[in-house]
């Protein structure tokens, strides 16, 4: 193989990441995965964002993590300062701001906070997924679909009057 070949062989083939491979491809897909459930759960009360779109923030924000973690693990100079924190906080806000934008008020009454509130949750576990914090992806996305399937259940049953 010429050396073009190589090169383009080793970039594809995930050589030079500090991450095995096969951990961001687990990583990404449990990202799809847990974040995948709690958009079931939208698409399922047919909200606008369902699925798809907390599976894409979800796995946007897995891969944000990932290039964080790849980037800190690179040898730079001195002159060079990195924060990982600072992926966490641009994720948050980049999700905050779309999902504020499914928030709206019309004929006296509040729309799409729960499915805001959904993806901005659909991130974090993306996040915990992309670094690897499995006990707390899971933990996040069981209890979400607790509150937002059995809380549910019991608010219709018990607090909300029938017309």
């Amino acid at each position: 193989m010429d050396s073009f070949g190589q090169a383009l062989a080793d970039e594809l083939g995930g050589v030079g990441l500090i991450m095995p491979l096969e951990v961001v491809v687990i990583r990404l897909l449990g990202a799809v995965l847990l974040c995948g459930l709690i958009g079931f759960e939208r698409e399922w009360k047919q909200q606008s964002a369902g699925l798809r779109t907390h599976i894409l923030v979800g796995l946007a924000a897995g891969v944000y993590s990932i290039i964080a973690l790849e980037i800190v693990g690179q040898s730079y100079d001195e002159s060079v300062k990195l924060d990982p924190l600072r992926i966490v906080e641009a994720v948050t806000g980049g999700v905050a701001f779309l999902a504020a934008g499914l928030i709206v008020f019309h004929n006296g009454q509040v729309k799409g906070l729960t499915t805001g509130a959904g993806m901005w949750l659909a991130a974090s576990v993306g996040l915990c997924a992309g670094l690897g914090l499995w006990g707390i992806a899971v933990l996040a996305t069981a209890l979400s679909l607790i509150v937002m399937i059995l809380l549910t259940a019991i608010t219709d049953r018990f607090l909300r009057t029938k017309d």
